[in-house]
C-alpha cells in the first residue's frame, strides 16, 4: 500500500558496503538535525524524517497556488484591471473579500499571471473569481503550456470535509492557501465512491509527555510515544503520485499531514515544535473531534520497530472514508459513538 513495506523488520540481509554507507549518512544528519527530529523518523516505509523545506512564509498565513494551472469561474473582479506584482498579493486580494464571520466568501478563487515573457500584455493580472462549487472547482486548462498560477481560499465554514470512522468523524478543515497540492489530491478522492484501503493503523497517545492541550512537559522526553495517529489515504485501484512538500504551519494538536509525500499521514495529538516544519500540514482537525482522535490513540495496539524506532502498530487497522461537507450545518451531524 503506497510506499508502506509489509514486512517491519528491516532485512537482515544488507551488504557491508550499505551498512556503512548508512552509518557515515546518519552521522552527518545528526551532525545537522535536531535530536528531535532523529528520533521520530518512525513510519513503516515512509519515514518521519526531515524534508527539504519550502518557502518560509511570513506570520500572516499563507498565500500559495499551483503554478501552470487556469481555474475558471464567475470574475468578481476583472484581471485586465486588477494587477499586482506577485502571486503572493493577487492571492491577498482575494483573502481581503473574505473575512466575514459566517457565510460564503465573496471571492474563493485567485488567478495571477506572472511570466513577464509569457503573459506578454496579461503579466500581472490578478482575477478573483467565485465557484458554483468550491469542493469541485471550474478547470479551465493545465499543463505546460499555460501561464497561469491559480490558488483556492476557504472561508470560516467552508473547506471542512469529513473523515468518518466507526469510531466517529473527524471534521477536517483543508489548508489551500498552504498547500494547494496536497488540498487538490483530497478534492480528487471526495470524487470516488469508497476509498478502499485508506485507514488508521498505527495509534501512540500522548502518555506523560504532553498535557491534554497538547503542551509539552518541562523536561519530558519527546517519545515514543509520540501523540500521533498514522495511516494511509490512497485508495486502491487509484494511482497515487507523489505529493510536493508544502508546508506553512507548525505541527499542533489536531494539525493533519503528510509522512514525506503521502499517502501515509497523521494526526498529531499534541504540539510538536521540535518538528520545526518539516511535515506538510494540510489541515487541522476541528477541536470538539480530538476526543474522536483520542479514542482512536486508546485502542489496543502492539509493539513492533521501524527503522529502529520502537512504534505502536493497532492490532485492527481502523477503516477511513471522505465525504464533503458543505458548510456550518453539516457539522450538527456529526455522531460521536460512545
Amino acid at each position: 500500500m503506497g510506499r508502506r513495506q509489509n514486512d517491519s523488520e528491516p532485512c537482515r540481509f544488507i551488504s557491508l558496503t550499505f551498512l556503512l554507507a548508512g552509518f557515515i549518512s546518519c552521522a552527518l544528519v545528526y551532525t545537522v538535525l535536531s535530536v528531535a527530529l532523529n528520533s521520530n523518523t518512525n513510519s513503516k516505509g515512509s519515514n518521519f524524517e526531515p524534508l527539504t523545506l519550502a518557502e518560509e512564509s511570513n506570520d500572516g498565513g499563507c498565500c500559495r497556488g499551483i503554478e501552470k494551472l487556469e481555474l475558471w469561474g464567475r470574475a468578481v473582479k476583472w484581471g485586465s484591471d486588477h494587477k499586482f506584482n506577485s502571486s503572493k498579493e493577487c492571492c491577498q486580494a482575494c483573502k481581503a473579500m473574505c473575512n466575514g464571520i459566517d457565510g460564503p466568501c465573496l471571492c474563493d478563487t485567485w488567478v495571477f499571471c506572472g511570466n513577464k515573457k509569457a503573459c506578454g500584455s496579461k503579466f500581472g493580472e490578478c482575477w478573483l473569481k467565485k465557484q458554483k462549487d468550491i469542493f469541485s472547482p471550474d478547470r479551465q486548462d493545465a499543463g505546460d503550456r499555460v501561464i497561469w498560477t491559480s490558488g483556492l481560499i476557504f472561508g470560516k465554514g467552508e473547506g471542512i470535509v469529513g473523515l468518518e470512522t466507526e469510531y466517529g468523524t473527524l471534521h477536517i478543515k483543508l489548508f489551500p492557501d498552504c498547500a494547494p497540492h496536497s488540498v487538490a489530491y483530497i478534492l480528487e478522492l471526495l470524487t470516488l465512491r469508497h476509498c478502499a484501503g485508506c485507514q488508521f493503523y498505527r495509534a501512540e497517545g500522548r502518555g506523560q509527555l504532553w498535557d491534554s492541550e497538547g503542551n509539552h512537559i518541562k523536561k519530558a522526553p519527546f517519545g515514543p510515544p509520540f501523540a500521533i495517529i498514522q495511516g494511509t489515504l490512497e485508495a486502491q485501484g487509484t494511482p497515487f503520485k507523489n505529493i510536493p512538500t508544502e508546508e506553512c504551519p507548525y505541527i499542533r494538536r489536531g494539525s493533519v499531514a503528510w509522512v514525506g509525500s503521502g499517502p501515509e499521514f497523521f494526526i498529531s495529538l499534541a504540539d510538536h515544535q521540535e518538528w520545526k516544519k518539516a511535515y506538510t500540514v494540510f489541515g487541522s482537525v476541528l477541536p470538539e473531534d480530538m476526543e474522536i482522535a483520542e479514542k482512536i490513540a486508546q485502542l489496543p495496539t502492539k509493539s513492533d520497530v521501524w527503522n529502529n524506532i520502537n512504534v505502536s502498530v493497532l492490532e485492527k487497522p481502523v477503516p477511513l472514508s471522505l465525504r464533503r461537507l458543505d458548510g456550518w450545518g453539516d457539522l450538527n451531524k456529526n455522531v460521536k459513538s460512545d
